[in-house]
């Protein structure tokens, strides 16, 4: 008895390195993003500006995020969150917040063919992350705002910040250069995979993925306010069909969202494909 009242003593110290790990990554993160908006630098209005680029207010989803992510630090702490974030997610949340932390410099610096790199490697952990939350059988209501709802947003997220990233380190400046036929070819090509990833989210899981469809939506309609026509109206005109188009997905999920709560185990039609390649259920 005595052994066993000492382990429950020790419980707050299990997995401590990684508890704090998780937590200094994290405000370190924020403050790196912090300090691209205060910075002198005025990274957000001075760096490349591309055919793909979105509207600058668009980055603000980045505090949303972070700041639901030290929500994440403090959820470890619970006996569900340490199942969850300690045991099965491990090392690859710090590994995250480094991943994210050299994107910000690389991109901070201008040097964006480091930052795509770094980029590709991070959506990839959080590829693997969002896999693990999405695989718990029950999900209560802090693991839909401390878990879900972050990784979902930044999965979505970073997924459009890859193919930005790619334009800024193989693409023209829009600010040069007018759009070519190749340019044109590659944004739209880039809309529609970028589609297909909304569509693979609403499609998940009976009630789809909502923030991940509301973050490539976000993605959508800020290209369409930086891109005007005066630049290129093929690019600004096909954002906004693929824009409206991403509302579908997210009236999809709503719907979804509908039916489980009524307790309709439909999967309406698709599902079972894109759920494997998502982690869904």
């Amino acid at each position: 008895m005595r052994l066993f009242g000492s382990q429950n003593q020790n419980t707050w110290s299990n997995h401590l390195p990684l508890k704090l790990a998780n937590i200094v990554g994290a405000i370190f993160v924020m403050g790196g993003n912090v300090y691209t908006v205060i910075s002198p630098l005025d990274v957000y209005y001075t760096g490349k500006e591309t055919y793909f680029t979105p509207a600058s207010w668009s980055f603000f989803i980045w505090p949303l995020i972070h700041m639901l992510l030290l929500g994440t630090c403090v959820y470890q702490f619970s006996g569900r969150g340490k199942e969850i974030i300690l045991e099965r997610i491990g090392w690859r949340l710090p590994l995250l917040d480094f991943l994210n932390a050299m994107y910000i410099y690389s991109w901070t610096m201008q040097e964006y063919r480091y930052a795509l790199v770094f980029l590709i490697f991070a959506v990839s952990v959080v590829t693997q992350i969002y896999q693990e939350v999405k695989a718990t059988a029950l999900r209560n209501f802090c693991d839909e705002v401390f878990l879900h709802l972050p990784f979902s947003l930044y999965h979505g997220w970073t997924v459009g910040l890859i193919f930005l990233s790619a334009f800024e380190a193989f693409g023209v400046d829009a600010l040069t250069e007018p759009a070519d036929a190749w340019t044109k070819a590659f944004v739209f090509a880039s809309f529609v995979l970028l589609e297909m990833v909304d569509f693979a989210y609403a499609y998940s899981a009976v009630e789809g993925d909502l923030p991940g469809c509301l973050a490539i939506s976000w993605y959508f309609f800020a290209v369409v306010v930086r891109q005007t026509p005066d630049r290129s109206a093929f690019v600004h005109w096909s954002a906004l069909g693929f824009a409206i188009f991403s509302l579908c997905w997210i009236m999809r999920c709503v719907i979804g969202l509908e039916l489980k709560f009524r307790g309709r185990n439909n999967r309406l039609g698709i599902g079972e494909e894109t759920s494997r390649l998502l982690g869904g259920h």
